[in-house]
């Protein structure tokens, strides 16, 4: 769970009547998979994230840098 400190974009679709999930963090990767329900978007999110980086790190690609937001 140590890499999992990327963005998750959630965002219902109404083209799609579906919520979809993109990682704004990754070059291409504006929306990689979706939900029916919000719950499962988060899961589905969590699933292809962990391929997303499994994938970078196959081809010795190096990962992006994730975006890190400061608490106030």
């Amino acid at each position: 769970m140590s890499k999992l400190k990327y963005q998750m974009l959630i965002q219902w679709s109404e083209e799609d009547n579906c919520f979809v999930v993109g990682f704004p963090d990754f070059p291409g990767q504006r929306w990689r998979t979706h939900g029916d329900t919000y719950e499962e978007a988060v899961a589905n999110g969590i699933e292809a994230l962990e391929s997303l980086i499994m994938a970078y790190e196959d081809t010795n690609e190096p990962l992006p840098q994730p975006t890190v937001n400061q608490a106030a």
